[in-house]
Formats: C-alpha cells, sequence, structure tokens
C-alpha cells in the first residue's frame, strides 16, 4: 500500500489552554498498517546498537604458580598453592571461568535501511490509532482528545517553565498518565540499584518539537515520564519504546512540517 494511495484525515488543532482552534491535515502515512515485526526489529537494532561488547583476558584467574600434590594424600588432584589452598581450575576460588564472554561475540542486531525506514513510519500510523496507544497504558481524556496524535500550534516550543508545562498537560487532558508514572514508579530489586538505575519507571507521554533548541526542551525534560526530542532526532525507539508500537504523542505543528519532509525524503 503505497502513501499516496491512503486519504487524508483532518484532526484537530490546539492551543496551549487545550482548545480546538481549528483543523489539520494529519499526514496520509499515519494511516500505513502497523507492522509489529519491523517495529520490533527496528527497536532491537537501536538498543543492542548501545550495548559495549565485553570479554576477559585469556590469562585471567591462570596467573598463578600451582600445582597438584598427587596421589596418596586423600586430597582432590586440583593444582594447589604450597599453602594447599586449591586455584587455577574453574571450580576454585580464583581460578578461570570456562566459558567467559567473548569480544567476538555478535550482540548487534542489523536491519536493512528500507526496513528501518518501513518501521519508522509504521510506528508514527500507531501513534494515530486509540487501541494501539491504550493497549501501552496511556491514560488520556478521551472526552477532550477526540483523536490522535495530539497536534499543538507552534507556542507548545515556547514554553521556559516545568511549571507551566505541567498546567499544559492538565489543560490538554493527559496529566492522567504522568500521574500514572508517578503511582508505578518502583525501586528496581537487584544490583542494578548500585549503578545508577535504581527506579523502574514507565513510559509516559511524547514531545515532538521542531528543533533542538527550543525552550521548551528544559520546560518538560524534569517531569516524570515525559521525553521530549527534535523531530530530526525521533526514532522507533521513541516511539515505541520497548518495541511496543503506541505511544502517546503530542507534536508541534512546526514539527509535523518537518516530519513530512523527513518522511517524503525516503521516497
Amino acid at each position: 500500500m503505497s502513501i499516496e494511495t491512503i486519504q487524508k484525515v483532518a484532526v484537530p488543532l490546539y492551543s496551549l489552554d487545550g482548545e480546538v482552534i481549528g483543523e489539520i491535515d494529519l499526514p496520509s502515512f499515519f494511516a500505513m498498517p502497523v507492522r509489529k515485526d519491523l517495529i520490533k526489529r527496528a527497536y532491537l537494532a537501536i538498543f543492542t546498537s548501545r550495548k559495549q561488547p565485553q570479554g576477559r583476558d585469556p590469562l585471567a584467574g591462570k596467573k598463578v604458580s600451582v600445582r597438584s600434590f598427587g596421589t596418596g594424600l586423600e586430597l582432590a588432584r586440583v593444582p594447589r598453592h604450597v599453602n594447599g589452598r586449591a586455584g587455577f581450575a574453574p571450580m576454585t576460588r580464583g581460578g578461570y571461568k570456562p566459558h567467559p564472554p567473548r569480544v567476538e561475540k555478535k550482540i548487534i542486531e542489523l536491519i536493512n535501511i528500507k526496513e528501518k525506514r518501513l518501521a519508522f513510519v509504521s510506528a508514527l500510523a500507531a501513534t494515530s490509532k486509540k487501541e494501539f496507544v491504550k493497549l501501552r497504558g496511556h491514560k488520556f481524556d478521551q472526552e477532550k482528545i477526540k483523536a490522535l496524535p495530539i497536534i499543538v500550534k507552534d507556542d507548545l516550543e515556547t514554553l521556559e517553565k516545568t511549571r507551566e508545562a505541567s498546567f499544559f498537560m492538565q489543560k490538554i487532558g493527559v496529566y492522567n498518565d504522568i500521574l500514572r508514572v508517578k503511582k508505578n514508579t518502583t525501586i528496581r530489586a537487584g544490583k542494578g540499584k548500585m549503578r545508577g538505575r535504581k527506579l523502574k519507571k514507565p513510559v509516559g507521554p511524547l514531545v515532538v518539537v521542531s528543533s533542538n533548541n527550543c525552550s521548551a526542551i528544559k520546560a518538560f525534560r524534569n517531569i516524570p515520564g515525559v521525553d521530549i526530542v527534535a523531530v530530526n532526532l525521533l526514532n522507533v525507539a521513541h516511539l515505541a519504546p520497548g518495541g511496543r508500537a503506541g505511544r502517546l504523542t503530542i507534536f508541534s505543528e512546526s514539527a509535523l512540517k518537518k516530519l513530512v519532509e523527513r518522511v517524503n525524503s525516503y521516497e
């Protein structure tokens, strides 16, 4: 199904007060079918590309002067230090690992450029379908928000304070999603608490702006669960965290225009 053959749909255009001030034609690629398989694959390609290869020194655990005491001492015939403590062998203290991680292991999942682009367009399409957004667990005022995604005037990009951004979220009807993030934030189990990832936090709304230099970047970044990104940096990991499509997304009017230019450049 080509993008040209899909009919455009008009969606409300909102002000910062959450009022409908007009309509705007949603780009036709928002009506494309959602390919869950491609979205998952594109997400894994992005996720694995951030992983750092790890390995072990081939001589780790082997740089010890040990030898077996032999038989007749009623001791296991494992290599031992002079004081009798076992060493070197995999089951001993300080011994080498039998199958350590290898640097050569392929941990990055590659994806073709055309599949990657189709996955991006498909993830965009999922943001316009309420059934996908609800499946992700997002909460929003369905009486106020008649259609998705949410398109807002460019005044959105002029917000400077987090308080102003929070008021905007309340007026537009998505503040319940932020409350859901606050309520379900929990402390992580295990050693991850010591490694810079103490909290497990649900994913909230995504705000897409036209430029990385606008003041709204600082206004939204401290709201729990909210991510804000410039349209030129937007990817599948933002639109479908965890590979699950249908994130609740807010676009500024200028960001939507630049998004159309970006998608049209794929053809």
